[in-house]
């Protein structure tokens, strides 16, 4: 899943980063085919190069080198409002169909079974990024037909798409999970575009909560060679954070 998601990356490209393995894999990018990316971090550090892996938003090493150290109003406001982010990185409980995400409850809103996190700032992201890449293990309980609770859009909402919505960012553009890879069709659907080495369509479909559609020319994801499993297993993340 971090190999993967870190080919979604390009140099110079501007990523609003996460913790977790998005926060791997932009780092594995970095590292290897775009060393120009440009990581932000939504604790305030602009222009992050941390010589290790961060363990958290607010880690040390995000400020050491950085081009900037902002506050939170800066970055929403100056930075992801205004249009600048070019990718951001998601994840959460629940994912459906159209890419809506849920962070907030499991269960009925008023009474519910699991109060989450909620969005913090999540559903900024899904709103204003040119790409959202959404980063999930895949299984029934968190690929959905229908999301308790929409904390953060995808690209239809109750039935209204996101430039009915005034949306202005480019909404989800692949779902990124543990079987392979979801991509989102002219409608705003995710289908099955990608199965990683020795898995079948099938398997993806029994750990998809709804009748998941696949694309007309299904790919098999590559493999990471033994480099990029080196650099990721004993440089980037040899305590095994997010491993």
């Amino acid at each position: 899943m971090a190999y993967r998601a870190a080919q979604e990356l390009r140099d110079a490209d501007v990523v609003f980063v996460g913790i977790g393995l998005p926060n791997l894999a932009c780092n594995l990018a970095r590292a290897t085919h775009a060393p120009g990316l440009f990581m932000i971090y939504e604790s305030g550090a602009v222009g992050a190069i941390p010589e290790r892996l961060p363990v958290s938003i607010g880690d040390p090493s995000l400020v050491t080198d950085s081009l900037a150290v902002v506050g939170q109003a800066d970055i929403f406001q100056c930075m992801l409002q205004r249009g600048l982010i070019e990718v951001g990185f998601l994840g959460g409980a629940q994912v459906d169909r159209w890419g809506n995400i849920n962070t907030t409850v499991i269960g009925d809103y008023a009474n519910p079974k699991v109060r989450l996190p909620g969005s913090g700032g999540a559903c900024e992201i899904a709103v204003h990024a040119r790409r959202l890449l959404i980063v999930m293990r895949m299984s029934k309980r968190t690929f959905v037909e229908t999301c308790d609770f929409v904390t953060s859009p995808g690209h239809r909402v109750n039935g209204k798409s996101r430039a009915e919505l005034g949306m202005p960012g480019g909404g989800p553009t692949r779902i990124i999970t543990d079987l392979g890879v979801l991509d989102f069709d002219a409608t705003g659907e995710a289908v099955l575009a990608e199965v990683y080495p020795g898995v079948t369509p099938e398997q993806v479909r029994a750990a998809c909560g709804w009748p998941l559609r696949t694309a007309d020319a299904l790919r098999t994801a590559a493999e990471p060679d033994v480099s990029v499993l080196r650099l990721l297993r004993e440089k980037l993340d040899p305590q095994r954070l997010y491993l």
